[in-house]
């Protein structure tokens, strides 16, 4: 079933508990499809007087806050056992090669890793985790995961919202275009994780072959 048409025969109430509940566990280190989940929801309130966008925002702001928050403190604790199990258990996601494209940001970025990594999906799986695992001091990491959850939650679900208003003719024929979107951009955002990754990967091997070679 379409995943509007699915969030339609759901509560108001629930679709704030779900779409806070999918953002956090995602921004926590799950593997989920907040976004869509999101731009769906924020799609609905649009068309729907009785979601509000504003308490849709909040929700969703606040599960990407305590989600990320919690990956700090889980990674943290786990350290770098924590990625191997990680990579274990979900070897798409957290590959050594993706780790290690990751890792390279925030050694590069800082805080700004976390802030501007909420925008991309596959980093927006490891921030937190990532972030507690490289020991990074939590004051910098709560201001980053805090100003970035609000500009991407919020900010996703006040464009998508105002954009259904203004044309809510056209996209309650079309609302399938928003999802196609937020997909396009996910997928695209991961292909480049993964060449960069491949790249990484490369280079770190290079050493490896020389030294073997003398």
């Amino acid at each position: 079933m379409h995943v509007q048409e699915w969030l339609e025969t759901v509560p108001p109430l629930a679709i704030y508990l779900l779409v806070g509940l999918v953002i956090g566990l995602e921004s926590l280190g799950i593997p989920l499809p907040g976004e869509i989940i999101l731009v769906s929801s924020a799609l609905l309130a649009s068309q729907h007087g009785d979601i509000d966008p504003v308490i849709l925002g909040a929700c969703a702001t606040a599960g990407a806050i305590i989600g990320d928050s919690i990956g700090y403190a889980i990674g943290r604790k786990g350290g770098r056992p924590l990625l191997a199990w990680l990579g274990a258990k979900f070897p798409r996601h957290f590959s050594e090669a993706h780790i290690a494209t990751a890792e390279r940001s925030f050694q590069k970025w800082g805080m700004w890793a976390v802030f501007f990594g909420r925008f991309v999906a596959l980093l927006r799986i490891f921030a937190g985790p990532l972030a507690g695992v490289l020991q990074m001091p939590y004051w910098k990491f709560l201001t980053a995961n805090v100003l970035g959850g609000i500009l991407w939650a919020g900010g996703t679900t006040a464009v998508i919202y105002y954009v259904g208003v203004v044309a809510e003719s056209w996209l309650k024929r079309f609302s399938w275009l928003g999802l196609v979107a937020a997909v396009l951009i996910g997928l695209t955002s991961f292909l480049i994780l993964k060449r960069k990754a491949k790249k990484a990967q490369a280079q770190a091997a290079e050493p490896e072959l020389v030294s073997a070679g003398e």
